[in-house]
């Protein structure tokens, strides 16, 4: 994956962010929270409680398409907070300069932007995909990032052949997730993972520092 400079995606944050005025009044009226689909087919422990606290630091790079049907690509730092049902995200350029702050949680979701009133409406991939380009799926990832699937809808696990302890690969709400390296010894958890779907085309690749 090619991706631009930080003076490039910052110019494309700016743009996208400009033309959300106008979109803000469709989102905060017309947003729908995503319905559970049914059960899963894991029997893995997947219940996030209000107890749980969960902290990720690592890399991001995005690819999209944007409303002209044009290949975007997107790159920088995430930190990632989780804390009972509440979950923030901060994604940074290169540089280190804060790019968007996203906080979800079951009453609503908000959008911060640098030099900008925050935006809020009850479900966070609307308000990302009209002020970003593109969406993080951040519901989901709250379980991928374990790894584990989601306890909203069916999915398909497939295991690490060559460790049964590990997943090799979670299908979910249209989404693949590809499991490409795990934390050495004696640390714990996914080290890098790719996220994939076909409609509308969004390919996310993230490291995940320990």
């Amino acid at each position: 994956m090619h991706f631009p400079s930080s003076h490039s995606l910052s110019r494309t944050l700016r743009r996208a962010a400009f033309g959300f005025a106008a979109a803000a009044v469709v989102v905060l009226s017309g947003c729908a929270s995503i319905k559970p689909q049914g059960p899963t087919t894991s029997n893995a422990a997947t219940a996030v409680t209000a107890q749980t606290s969960r902290a990720y630091h690592g890399r991001f790079a995005v690819q999209y398409n944007d409303q002209n049907g044009q290949q975007r690509n997107a790159y920088g730092n995430f930190d990632w907070q989780e804390t009972g049902d509440t979950v923030t995200v901060q994604l940074r350029n290169p540089l280190g300069q804060t790019l968007a702050i996203v906080t979800s949680s079951p009453a609503s979701a908000t959008l911060e932007l640098p030099n900008r009133q925050p935006l809020t409406a009850d479900n966070v991939s609307t308000l990302m995909q009209n002020a970003l380009g593109f969406a993080l799926p951040v519901e989901g990832l709250r379980y991928w990032l374990q790894p584990s699937v989601a306890p909203t809808s069916r999915a398909k696990t497939t295991p690490d052949p060559a460790n049964s302890t590990h997943l090799k690969e979670i299908q979910q709400d249209g989404w693949t997730i590809d499991y490409l390296a795990y934390a050495d010894p004696p640390a714990t958890g996914v080290k890098r993972l790719n996220l994939s779907r076909s409609e509308p085309p969004l390919d996310i690749k993230l490291v995940l520092d320990q």
